[in-house]
């Protein structure tokens, strides 16, 4: 599986808006603070959902923000060119997200207080939902089938 993917120390990345440059420079230079929360998730487990629970949260319940902010502007991806760009000279207490593996997590959160948290969903669940959305997805190599995906998934690479 390499149609469309960048791999960054033994983990595939699409290669729409991840670089290796970035990717390091998050991973060594990125500094949390205190006050973030960060949301961790394996692809396909809820991050969407998750996010828009932690937003209304943030604002009391108000939908207002939501509703007039986008959900990446509002928990960019520290791993992406974009989020992390949004993210590094960002103020005050904000949300971040990220499918990072621990190895790549930016080393600054295990000095800092910032909040973490990791959802986690039934294997099953996230391989046929995995499956069906690279199925439909045009910037990665689609899988031919249900086992190919499952053999991709179980390797670590979907």
């Amino acid at each position: 599986m390499s149609d469309g993917y960048m791999w960054f120390e033994g983990v595939p990345f699409p290669t729409m808006d991840f670089t290796p440059e970035v990717l390091r420079e998050a991973q060594e230079s990125f500094a949390f603070k205190d006050e973030n929360v960060l949301i961790l998730t394996y692809p396909k487990s809820g991050t969407n959902w998750l996010i828009e629970i932690v937003c209304l949260i943030f604002s009391k319940g108000d939908p207002k923000w939501i509703q007039s902010v986008p959900i990446w502007d509002r928990s960019p991806w520290v791993e992406t060119e974009d989020g992390y760009n949004a993210l590094k000279d960002k103020e005050g207490p904000f949300l971040i997200s990220t499918h990072l593996p621990i190895q790549l997590i930016p080393k600054s959160l295990f000095n800092s207080k910032a909040k973490v948290i990791y959802l986690i969903r039934n294997p099953r669940v996230v391989l046929v939902s995995g499956y069906f959305f690279w199925s439909i997805s045009t910037f990665v190599k689609k899988p031919e089938s249900l086992e190919q995906y499952f053999e991709w998934f179980i390797k670590g690479n979907a």
